[in-house]
């Protein structure tokens, strides 16, 4: 019978976070190195949970060394490893070497620095609000639901719980102080789910620095307000 979401977490739910990390990008790890994939799974992961790091070594190992047969994976018993590119005969090898790489960065202290995010997955791990917000309210549909970019910001803000908003102000301030370029910036917002221009005469990055600003300030209050002391 198929998992139920606990057991597939608790089996393999950072396996999981592992191979999303590889969505887009090519499975080209090697003894010596890990791909561009691992890498950003690594450092996100590092300066986020790194407590998650020996989980998914564990995880990534043991399905390694008990990978399903085809009637248990059909029957929904078996966390299915997506396409990553490899032959079905080289899966196992590439798994043990990933779960080599996670124990070797734990072990040795091989901590990658911070950095501008380098693949797709990695993107939406550290600015996840960003992409909510860019995503779902700048996607191709925004001109036929809303006459201009303020007006789908003000949308988000009305309809989003104040700690989202707040969060999507910190995620912003976190991409202003990697001191990006404009292309970067025009990059960010492509790979966050935007899909419409930003205003004229705004550039990306200086559209963004007008959404942060229209988040930073005060909601607007209604209705008879106390009276002060005397």
């Amino acid at each position: 019978m198929p998992m139920s979401p606990l057991e597939h977490d608790h089996r393999y739910g950072e396996l999981d976070q592992v191979l999303r990390a590889y969505v887009g990008q090519p499975a080209d790890d090697t003894e010596d190195k890990p791909s561009a994939a691992l890498t950003a799974y690594l450092r996100h992961t590092w300066h986020t949970r790194p407590w998650a790091l020996a989980v998914a070594e564990s995880q990534v190992r043991e399905y390694a060394r008990n990978p399903p047969g085809r009637l248990r994976l059909r029957l929904g018993e078996f966390y299915p490893v997506p396409d990553v590119g490899l032959a079905e005969d080289g899966i196992q090898d590439w798994l043990f070497l990933l779960a080599d790489h996670i124990r070797r960065s734990v072990e040795e202290g091989e901590v990658p620095p911070p950095a501008v995010p380098e693949t797709h997955w990695e993107w939406h791990a550290r600015f996840p609000e960003m992409g909510q917000f860019l995503g779902g309210w700048f996607s191709q549909d925004m001109p036929d639901e809303f006459d201009t970019h303020e007006a789908a910001i003000a949308d988000y803000v009305a309809g989003t719980q104040p700690s989202l908003v707040a969060r999507l102000a910190g995620e912003l301030g976190e991409l202003f102080a990697l001191d990006l370029d404009e292309a970067v910036y025009a990059q960010a917002v492509a790979e966050l789910g935007m899909e419409v221009d930003p205003p004229v005469p705004y550039t990306p990055g200086g559209w963004l620095a007008q959404v942060s600003s229209r988040l930073s300030m005060p909601a607007p209050v209604y209705g008879p307000q106390p009276e002060g002391d005397d």
